[in-house]
């Protein structure tokens, strides 16, 4: 994963409502295992946070300038002048929002496989404890990459190649400041274009619709359940999309093409690339419930075949106990 550019700048404010003082630095950081250990740490936190929005850029204007500094830098021009600008008007809105303390903010602009990427994060730290070579006892201070809650990554191929996207850019949301990563946004200028956990279940739905279609046999089910909430799962982990005719391909080598052409012919509206939402595709696992001494979990393609809900009597049908359980159950009868 080359690095192109990276940096650093500071932004201290307190939250007890002093004014915040921008800390600049006037060089990138060198290339080192460091730093190349700093942006994995930082892209693997990113990539397992829930709760992304996807995204595209408003038009330029005075309200959102962020795109214009952009092109400028990734037309040729220069990273540092880039990184310098941006800081100073995100420590303005910061000033403005009075919601956010302070931080580390890394720009870095790297490449993985064949795409750019640029991805902005306000670091924190935490303390911990470090025994020395002499026994004693120290403090110190390490990036908390667990804490990043205002982030964005943006796809800068993409956004280039296809002005058409509607979700190049993606950013941290959170439940519990909403209006914080919201000003965050606002400061990159993006505005949502796909809704991952939306176009997950819809996905999903088109799934089981394709099952019930084919008239799959329970341990083929199963198997190709298996193949998409894996190959799912494994884009979300490495912040890629699901790409739906990649997915029909490991769906059915023998027939690549049919579930992709079973999504075009209905009207489900899918994206070619789908952001994966992890939190959708674990539920689509399996179905789990406990209550009273009673726990019940079952894969969810078994619904509608084995398993029937009677959603008016709340309660299950369930087919083809395992031998064992019917065993213990005859037994309790008698």
């Amino acid at each position: 994963m080359p690095i192109r550019h990276s940096i650093i700048h500071q932004i201290d404010k307190k939250p007890d409502g002093s004014p915040a003082v921008l800390h600049i630095s006037s060089t990138e950081l060198v290339e080192s295992q460091a730093t190349e250990n700093l942006l994995n740490d930082f892209n693997e936190a990113y990539n397992a946070k829930q709760g992304k929005g996807w995204g595209f850029f408003h038009p330029e204007s005075g309200a959102y300038p962020f795109s214009g500094w952009l092109k400028g830098f990734y037309d040729g021009g220069d990273f540092i002048e880039f990184s310098l600008t941006a800081v100073e008007h995100l420590t303005k809105l910061m000033e403005e929002s009075n919601l956010s303390v302070g931080g580390h903010v890394l720009f870095a602009h790297y490449q993985q496989g064949m795409t750019d990427y640029l991805v902005i994060g306000l670091l924190q730290h935490s303390e911990s404890i470090t025994v020395n070579a002499d026994l004693s006892v120290t403090t110190s201070k390490h990036v908390d990459f667990g804490s990043i809650t205002l982030a964005a990554r943006i796809n800068l191929t993409e956004w280039r190649n296809n002005p058409n996207s509607r979700q190049y850019a993606s950013y941290m949301k959170v439940k519990t400041g909403k209006k914080s990563s919201e000003y965050f946004r606002d400061f990159i200028g993006c505005q949502e274009g796909i809704d991952g956990p939306s176009e997950t279940r819809t996905l999903l739905k088109a799934f089981s619709d394709f099952v019930t279609a084919e008239d799959l046999h329970e341990d083929n089910a199963r198997e190709k359940t298996h193949a998409l909430v894996s190959y799912s799962i494994a884009q979300a982990k490495i912040g890629e999309p699901i790409t739906l005719d990649e997915l029909s391909e490991l769906i059915d080598e023998d027939r690549p093409k049919a579930f992709y052409d079973f999504i075009r012919n209905k009207d489900y509206g899918l994206s070619q690339e789908i952001p994966a939402d992890k939190r959708t595709l674990n539920q689509y696992r399996r179905f789990t419930g406990r209550t009273n001494g009673l726990s019940i979990s079952f894969e969810s393609h078994m619904l509608g075949s084995a398993i029937e809900y009677d959603a008016e009597a709340g309660s299950l049908l369930m087919r083809g106990l395992p031998t064992r359980l019917r065993d213990q159950l005859k037994r309790a009868s008698t």
